[in-house]
């Protein structure tokens, strides 16, 4: 209405106000999550330089973990503690605060002692107080240990035995190191000292020495490929350090080999009794015992010469050793492309069921492609230098162990008909052919046979023309025009475990023992 009065207007610069607090605050409310998000992130990276610095001048063999898997204590301030790093050499558990005093205060293993003043068999005790495994009993009163919610009781880190508070005393504090259960297979410290000096002393009286620990010493070591499988050959190496010495390795004498399996395929393992994979499931001091329990066996060794046609014969043959088995063919490709992609992203292959996937997908693919037919006629084939016709395949494998592709017995194959069980140790190669990619899943699912070649002890492949894939136990590569020739190289000393055996194994067995009653 003309008579009411409209309020007069503010000055101007008052809604310009109201809008910049309210940038303001948009501001900070955007940028204040920012700046802590980066402070966090500048602090956090702060402190991993410092723990690497450490870890990178410690004698320790510290790794950080982001959860333990038992109730922990730190060593430092006995406090509870969720995450912060291990020793995977003496088993030492700190927080991250307390690192620094931990790495000064706690020796580690000695690897080597100082000197050789101590004699091969006086080895004190090692003690670290608390964090002892589950279920571990005293060794001077026998009750259950680590029983308490707190930092308490001891371990030595070289045998093993705990012992109570209340028990350790200064005789047990001074008391001498059998090295516990697995004193056969440790190197202890003194003998790494004395085999030192015997070198400064140019004396090479090695078996003198030895012998000295006992005629049933046999020390071990432990080589990890930590690529395969799951990618915890690192988290095994750690466990078996803290059982072992770190150093574990004797120039010496020629080691029997036990093999624990990691990867997809590990045919090799499953040949020697030692199973078709390893989870975890068993606890690294039962795999020792298993060793312990093993037999010694002799496993042929081949070596595989490669020597290029044309301009390239020029060039020394390339030369490879053969535990396994060599292919060409499908199975061949099919590594060669798994190789290929698990080269570019390494981490997208840390599963053994992602892994046999993808397997299975490069399978399927060549079935439809056969990038690999017509076989037949482009290589030769001899066996102890006599030339084999070869019908329509796709790819040859020629063998040394019993298993191929994940668990399958090849050569024996099913059905009524009765081949001799392949050995290992026997000089001969047993070649078969395939007829592609799903013949080869037929086989692994013991739906059909190979196609048997023959047996030799020298092999011979002549690839007249092209490109094909080929592996040597697994490592593959595409290969031109070429002779492949395979002879027997020498032994290697394996480990083999009977205590577990598998349906392969007993119808195998069975079938060898009616055989031999027939005849």
């Amino acid at each position: 209405m003309e008579g009411e009065k409209r309020p007069a207007p503010g000055p101007p610069y008052e809604g310009v106000l109201a809008d910049g607090h309210l940038i303001l605050w948009t501001l900070c409310s955007v940028l204040l999550p920012v700046f802590v998000t980066f402070w966090c992130s500048l602090q956090r990276s702060r402190r991993q330089l410092h723990r690497r610095d450490i870890f990178r001048k410690s004698k320790h063999g510290w790794q950080d973990t982001d959860l333990f898997s038992q109730p922990t204590y730190c060593c430092v301030c006995a406090q509870h503690i969720l995450q912060g790093a291990f020793c995977d050499c003496c088993g030492l558990r700190v927080d991250e605060g307390c690192l620094k005093k931990a790495d000064k205060r706690f020796q580690c293993k000695e690897i080597m002692l100082k000197n050789d003043s101590r004699a091969l068999d006086a080895m004190p005790h090692h003690w670290i107080r608390g964090n002892v495994p589950l279920c571990s009993y005293c060794m001077v009163c026998k009750q259950q240990c680590g029983s308490q919610p707190k930092l308490c009781d001891y371990r030595c880190i070289w045998c093993q035995n705990t012992v109570h508070d209340e028990c350790m005393k200064n005789s047990l504090k001074n008391e001498k190191c059998d090295f516990g259960e697995f004193r056969n297979l440790i190197i202890p410290p003194s003998y790494l000292t004395s085999i030192n000096q015997m070198r400064k002393d140019k004396k090479t009286d090695y078996e003198m020495l030895a012998s000295k620990l006992g005629k049933h010493w046999t020390p071990l070591i432990i080589l990890a490929n930590s690529r395969s499988g799951t990618n915890m050959g690192e988290g095994l190496l750690g466990e078996f350090r803290i059982l072992l010495n770190p150093v574990q390795g004797q120039e010496k004498y020629i080691p029997q080999v036990a093999v624990l399996p990691l990867g997809t395929g590990n045919d090799l393992s499953n040949t020697l009794g030692w199973g078709t994979g390893y989870a975890g499931e068993i606890p690294v001091a039962q795999v020792l015992r298993n060793v312990m329990d093993a037999d010694g066996i002799k496993l042929d060794r081949w070596k595989v010469q490669i020597t290029n046609k044309g301009y390239y014969n020029l060039r020394k043959p390339k030369e490879f050793t053969m535990n396994n088995y060599f292919s060409v063919g499908p199975d061949a490709l099919m590594a060669l492309n798994f190789h290929a992609h698990r080269e570019k992203a390494p981490s997208l292959f840390s599963s053994r069921i992602l892994n046999k996937a993808v397997y299975l997908f490069y399978g399927t693919k060549d079935c439809l492609v056969q990038e690999c037919k017509d076989l037949n006629k482009k290589v030769e084939l001899e066996l102890d230098g006599e030339r084999v016709e070869l019908p329509n395949l796709e790819g040859i494998i020629v063998l040394n162990i019993g298993y191929w592709g994940g668990g399958c017995r090849l050569w024996e194959g099913m059905g009524d008909e009765t081949y001799p069980l392949a050995r290992h140790d026997d000089g001969l190669l047993e070649v078969v052919g395939v007829y592609g990619s799903f013949h080869c899943a037929q086989i692994q699912v013991k739906l059909a046979n190979p196609f048997r070649i023959g047996q030799a002890h020298t092999v011979r492949l002549i690839l007249k023309c092209s490109m094909m894939p080929m592996q040597v136990d697994g490592e593959p590569w595409a290969q031109g025009p070429c002779t492949v020739t395979i002879t027997h190289k020498t032994h290697a000393l394996m480990l083999y475990f009977s205590g577990e055996q598998t349906d392969d194994d007993v119808s195998s067995t069975s079938d060898q023992e009616d055989i031999k009653e027939m005849e």
